[in-house]
């Protein structure tokens, strides 16, 4: 082990396409994750798994896992959640499973640095968890060649399968009478199946990605979409598209339909975010950062070239005001301009009723 902390642990299970080598990762679910905590079980973990330092993932065979679970038990120390999931792993008998074409393995990753890029896709879905997990906020851990490190996957109903051998599944599967379908097929997996955080409600969970970062009190609606390293630092309404690297404040309300810019589509490099008690009104969009107190009305997309008219006649391009809090856009009804007018913080913010979680 280094002479440093290692940044984070994560403890839990790995499924490898039985295909070709056998080598590929379809994805890594982590039971428990440490972020800086509990060293004194990574030294064991690292120890018997003679991983000699840095990032990296050590497979654990079932006695293996016995001699780390005993000698956790017998020194002490370790916390409970480490040791009751080791155990519980132990216990479980993994292998292939040729209905799939996949075999799982129990798997412990190491972190050595959050802010270099993940080493392989273990690495990068223990990444993903803990922001899913709300141990480290968007933007806070590089995930620079994340795409290159996560395989494409086909998400179904009994796990996930290699899409190389998807059509042989299917058949084999139908040929036994059993049915199989195939929710998504893409590099991230719905959240929801593998972390629920506490205080949230999600509509749809197909419609929230592994590395979304809820903040409690949130609300995912039906049509509400949360991509990874973006999401709510609290209790906000989600009817619209949060895209990548997009973060909203407290008590702020994506209405239905609308969108905020995100960082991916076009190579974009503008980190988008809007404050506290922000409003984007249905079908509406917004390609500027937003301070505290603002709206953008139904319908009104603000690019940060818009021309915005402002309150002494001045016209202005809206990148000028990105950032600025207690603005209400709106487009003038007679001439078609978009015009921005200062606003108190009077909308009354999200429906206290509504967002009982």
């Amino acid at each position: 082990m280094p002479a440093h902390p290692l940044a984070a642990f994560g403890i839990g299970t790995a499924t490898f396409s039985s295909a070709g080598d056998g080598t590929k990762v379809l994805d890594s679910n982590f039971a428990v994750v440490n972020l800086g905590t509990h060293a004194d079980v990574a030294e064991v973990l690292a120890r018997h798994g003679q991983h000699a330092g840095g990032s990296g993932t050590l497979t654990f065979s079932p006695n293996r896992l016995a001699e780390v679970v005993m000698e956790l038990k017998t020194t002490g120390g370790a916390d409970e959640a480490n040791r009751r999931c080791l155990a519980t792993l132990r216990e479980s008998r993994f292998a292939e499973n040729p209905g799939l074409g996949t075999r799982l393995a129990v798997i412990v990753t190491f972190i050595d640095s959050l802010d270099v890029p993940p080493v392989d896709a273990h690495d990068a879905y223990l990444r993903l968890h803990l922001l899913s997990h709300r141990l480290r906020t968007p933007h806070s851990i590089n995930l620079e060649g994340l795409f290159e490190r996560l395989s494409t996957v086909a998400w179904t109903s009994q796990g996930p399968a290699d899409p190389d051998t998807l059509a042989e599944v299917q058949s084999r599967l139908r040929a036994e009478g059993r049915q199989i379908t195939v929710n998504s097929v893409d590099k991230f997996p719905r959240m929801v199946d593998y972390v629920v955080p506490a205080g949230v409600r999600i509509a749809d969970g197909a419609r929230v990605r592994l590395g979304a970062y809820l903040g409690e009190g949130t609300t995912v609606m039906h049509e509400g979409f949360v991509n990874f390293n973006a999401g709510t630092l609290g209790a906000a309404m989600i009817e619209g598209r949060i895209s990548s690297g997009v973060v909203l404040g407290d008590q702020s309300d994506l209405g239905g339909g609308a969108s905020v810019m995100g960082t991916l589509s076009g190579g974009g490099k503008e980190v988008i975010s809007l404050g506290r008690r922000c409003l984007v009104g249905a079908n509406g969009g917004c390609g500027i950062s937003l301070g505290d107190d603002c709206v953008i009305e139904a319908g009104l997309y603000l690019t940060a070239g818009t021309k915005v008219t402002m309150e002494d006649g001045s016209v202005r391009k809206a990148r000028e005001l990105s950032g600025g809090s207690q603005m209400l856009f709106r487009r003038n009804s007679t001439t078609g301009s978009v015009e921005m007018v200062p606003r108190v913080p009077d909308w009354g913010g999200l429906n206290q009723e509504l967002h009982n979680n």
